[in-house]
């Protein structure tokens, strides 16, 4: 069951596509605050904050939150939903680059919640009180809907219909990608086409960062180094890869530059409180923000894809749409005033804290977030009062694009901001990670919490974005990358090459990657079940076996789709690690050249060793799944060798379908082992 409440006057998000009402009186769990505790139930609008209070008991578990840090379950700690250009993703970090408020409470009550609200707000889930979760924001303005179930599980399933369908990228997108914050010209990503096809490593994408524009602006590229963009677009196609552009959410401030003066001359850039453009620093210098949720900006945004799609170009990566600000002139002065103000005081520690402080807040700053505003249906919206719609409606515009550009075909698209309902557009990654191996954790704990909210085609940077990766850790995180949806590697400037190639012997890199397409099969089916069907694609151990209770602390283990369990290694020089069998399982190591290796291991804790160049998995007692050979692309994938490994005579429903149209049949073919 699920009731919708309204709290003033929401701004309309469109997280939710199914039709509801919303009801009167009082949510059936907790307490709600407005302004001076005023009871939030009232026909007229509430002033002041809005506060949601409930007691915990020391049975629950809290899921959600979406891209959030810490584990599954988020008891213990306060989370902020406000898109923020975090990198440093250590555990005392509240906000990161989505928002996505729902949560579901399991224990002695099972419920979910999910508030529909565009700004900043605050999760305190047993932080200040262990017993208490409250979630609080400015304005009492929002929708919230209260859903009740039989399990988490079943409160998921729920929230999941009523917020439409999960994009379904083109098959090749299930590939592995290289990406590499660096690469510039042509000879660069030729370098890199051929250390892996050279060395037999699979690849299907290699991803330019923002050195391939001209300048950093947008729908550009450089012409000294791309004359005929789209002849090099066709070669490394017809190599098999696919090469995926960035696209930022800022257009350079530029007399004669097109995109500028485009959006100046038709009012698309999001406005000061007097009417003017706002402007502030990112990539390209002096930037003007799309506005996004003005339907009109939103579409002219939206068809500039264009250019880069009519020459060959079949995905992209929205990137910087927090919105990130490297600074603005406002807090320049602002800063300035400050040195001045030290300049004749005496205590100079004090002098440099103070001019520090103020250094260090120039970036993504909250004073800026309310310097602009955004035109939707005839009236000025403050950006901060909407400021996670931001990166989802960017998406969106590019989406229904698309649809305009090429009917019927599916491209690639992801972005690094969001907010719940930017899953039915496209996907995500995770940001700008390190390489660490707490992040490699943070990955796999944070995959399921996403797919709760509706991101099914997710991914982190393998290996990690900041610092310089290990060879073990790039194995490592690329044996559990094999099993998500984004498969993709990717470093920043200045920090040590992180191709598969780079590290020596490359047949262990081989063998990891040649496993992802040799699961292939299994993967796509379950991502089509999971969208078909408004399920997830992977999801905790308790919520696959509920009335164990040691499954439902485990949360280094995951089940995807149906049949698998998977329990990667992510620690540092782990000869293998301890796993926790809620049932029989058919252990399986997956190595180089099409090899692996069978066990069966009876329920309860064991001790399983796995080497560098394994790839583990788990097949649940009396399933089966499909592998075929390895191949060096997708689209070289010979379901002719599909063989099946698991229980006898178990048998699997396999989805299937062209890959290439968004309404392509999918076929089901049931095969036994």
């Amino acid at each position: 069951m699920i009731r919708k409440y309204k709290f003033g006057r929401p701004f309309e998000t469109g997280a939710v596509t199914a039709p509801m009402e919303a009801v009167q009186g009082k949510p059936p769990y907790g307490e709600i605050w407005c302004g001076d505790k005023v009871p939030a139930c009232e026909e007229k609008r509430p002033a002041g904050a809005f506060s949601y209070r409930y007691v915990l008991h020391d049975e629950d578990i809290v899921y959600g939150l979406g891209e959030a840090n810490r584990g599954i379950n988020k008891r213990g700690y306060q989370y902020v939903s406000d898109c923020t250009d975090q990198p440093y993703h250590t555990e005392d970090k509240r906000s990161l680059y989505g928002a996505h408020n729902f949560i579901v409470i399991s224990g002695r009550e099972t419920f979910g919640l999910f508030f529909d609200y565009p700004s900043r707000m605050t999760f305190d889930i047993g932080y200040e009180q262990t017993e208490r979760m409250t979630v609080s924001c400015e304005r009492a303005d929002l929708y919230l809907y209260v859903i009740e179930g039989d399990s988490a599980y079943d409160v998921v399933k729920q929230f999941r219909k009523i917020i439409g369908r999960s994009y379904i990228p083109p098959k090749f997108a299930f590939g592995f990608g290289q990406s590499r914050w660096g690469y510039r010209t042509k000879e660069d990503f030729r370098h890199v086409a051929d250390g892996y096809r050279s060395n037999r490593i699979p690849l299907d994408m290699i991803y330019m960062d923002i050195d391939y524009m001209q300048d950093y602006k947008d729908f550009t590229v450089n012409e000294g180094e791309y004359p005929d963009f789209a002849a090099f677009v066709a070669e490394m196609k017809e190599r098999g890869i696919r090469l995926i552009p960035i696209i930022d959410a800022g257009v350079k401030v530029e007399e004669g530059y097109p995109v500028y003066e485009e959006g100046v001359r038709g009012g698309y850039f999001c406005k000061r409180e007097d009417g003017s453009e706002f402007t502030a620093v990112v990539w390209p210098g002096e930037t003007h923000f799309p506005d996004f949720l003005n339907e009109k900006a939103a579409r002219w945004f939206g068809d500039l894809y264009r250019g880069l799609t009519d020459q060959g170009i079949e995905g992209f990566w929205n990137d910087m749409n927090e919105p990130a600000i490297f600074y603005s002139q406002e807090g320049v002065r602002e800063l300035q005033q400050v040195i001045s103000s030290c300049q004749e005081m005496e205590h100079g520690m004090e002098d440099v804290r103070r001019i520090q402080e103020k250094a260090g807040s120039l970036a993504n700053a909250g004073a800026d977030y309310k310097r602009f505003y955004h035109a939707v249906n005839g009236q000025m919206i403050r950006h901060d009062q909407v400021h996670n719609l931001y990166g989802y409606h960017m998406t969106k515009a590019a989406a229904e694009a698309f649809g305009r550009i090429a009917p019927n075909r599916r491209l690639l698209l992801f972005s690094r901001a969001s907010y719940i309902g930017m899953h039915r557009y496209g996907g995500i990654w995770t940001g700008d990670n390190h390489s660490w191996w707490s992040h490699l954790l943070l990955n796999l704990k944070m995959l399921p919490s996403l797919n709760m909210c509706g991101f099914l085609y997710v991914g982190a940077d393998l290996g990690g974005f900041g610092a310089d990766a290990t060879r073990e850790l790039l194995l490592r995180w690329l044996a559990f990358g094999v099993f998500t949806p984004l498969m993709r590697d990717h470093a920043a400037l200045g920090t040590r090459d992180q191709e598969a190639y780079r590290f020596g012997d490359t047949e262990a890199f081989r063998g990891i990657i040649e496993t992802r397409y040799r699961l292939l099969p299994y993967l796509y089916s379950e991502y089509l079940k999971a969208a078909y069907t408004d399920d997830m694609y992977c999801r905790p151990l308790a919520f696959v076996y509920p009335e164990d209770d040691f499954a439902r602390g485990v949360e280094d283990q995951l089940i995807i789709g149906d049949e698998i369990m998977i329990a990667p290694v992510y620690t540092e020089h782990a000869k293998g690690r301890y796993v926790y069998l809620p049932e029989e399982m058919r252990f399986v190591k997956l190595k180089k050249d099409n090899y692996y290796i069978e066990e069966t291991l009876e329920p309860g804790h064991h001790y399983v060793e796995v080497a560098v160049d394994e790839v583990p998995l788990f097949i649940r007692a009396g399933k089966c799944i499909p592998l075929v050979d390895a191949a060096q692309c997708v689209e070289e994938i010979d379901r002719q060798t599909m063989k099946w490994i698991g229980f006898e005579g178990a048998s699997y429903e396999r989805y299937d379908d062209d890959g290439v149209h968004a309404d392509s049949r999918v076929r089901r073919t049931v095969d036994s082992m």
